[in-house]
């Protein structure tokens, strides 16, 4: 079944349509962690790329609005964490804004660069940050993959239509 575009009635460019059809984008879903000056920060995000194999590089897009942004904005290191099914909860802790991040439920460590490392993940990763880009109201970093592992067990959470899903067989 194809459905085939309505070229009729296009809607402008808004922050709404683009908010409405990225919607209908599936995402993986990863959280990404730094070393504050008051403590560990760390955010949902879904907008995490692969962006060079040689030198490994990633990136990922954050408001400057996001209480983890000042973090962001001065840390050398992130933690790039990516979540399994299993984690909808963790997902949803650090989205949530004001909520606690790091303390219980939540399991993690210090990492290398003291970088938050948080327990029971699919897949992280330690980051040096190369750039910080703007666009928009967003900024987008880039980050130099240190170290990681991508060992952890289970299947992937994904984000589609405002919720947190897991694969389907």
């Amino acid at each position: 079944m194809t459905a085939t575009p309505d070229l009729a009635t296009p809607q402008l460019a808004s922050p709404d349509l683009l908010r409405s059809v990225f919607r209908r984008h599936a995402a993986g879903v990863a959280v990404i962690t730094a070393r504050g000056a008051s403590g560990p920060v760390g955010f949902t995000a879904t907008s995490l790329s692969s962006v060079s194999a040689e030198p490994p590089l990633l990136s990922f897009g954050i408001s400057t609005t996001a209480s983890s942004w000042p973090a962001i904005s001065e840390a050398d290191h992130v933690g790039v964490h990516i979540l399994g099914e299993h984690q909808e909860g963790l997902a949803a802790t650090f989205a949530r804004s004001g909520a606690d991040r790091f303390g219980a439920p939540t399991a993690w460590r210090e990492g290398p660069e003291g970088v938050p490392v948080l327990d029971d993940v699919l897949a992280w990763m330690v980051c040096k940050v190369h750039a910080r880009v703007p666009a928009g109201d967003h900024r987008i970093v880039v980050a130099e993959v240190r170290l990681g592992d991508p060992e952890g067990p289970g299947r992937p959470l994904l984000y589609h239509q405002g919720r947190f899903n897991g694969l389907r067989d």
